[in-house]
């Protein structure tokens, strides 16, 4: 039975799910930031993965992520599934912008998270409903 990584649960915030994953927001008001939680016990690779789930998470991936960058006309998405710290595998999902705290580079580490306030949870969700539709909608 698939279970959440605590690690991913403890800085994530649910979206919506489909049969293959989990949408999430990184709950760090810095970036756009998504990540989807394939629903696959033990799996850490893309590669473990069947391969009608590969291409399932590369159509979900493919359809959240132009959607963020449709949203939030970011300078370039960052899509990454490192697993050095949650070995359970998820793809990151980051909008990033010239000027964010971190640009040009990796946005690990640089700054510490800042948490989504009551009201800009709300206003994060309110932006994110098409991206969640282009989730959902990948058959």
């Amino acid at each position: 039975m698939f279970v959440l990584h605590e690690k991913l649960a403890e800085d994530t915030l649910p979206l919506a799910s489909s049969e293959l994953s989990e949408l999430r927001l990184m709950n760090d008001s810095h970036y756009p930031w998504l990540l989807l939680v394939p629903k696959r016990v033990g799996v850490r690779e893309i590669y473990e993965l069947a391969p009608p789930d590969q291409q399932r998470l590369l159509r979900e991936s493919s359809a959240v992520g132009e959607a963020l960058m449709t949203v939030f006309d970011g300078h370039k998405l960052n899509v990454a599934a490192l697993g050095n710290m949650v070995p359970q595998l998820h793809l990151h999902h980051v909008v990033r912008f010239e000027g964010d705290p971190a640009w040009p580079g990796p946005i690990w580490g640089v700054v510490p998270p800042t948490p989504y306030s009551e009201a800009g949870l709300r206003d994060m969700q309110k932006k994110l409903v098409p991206v969640i539709s282009a989730y959902r909608s990948v058959s």
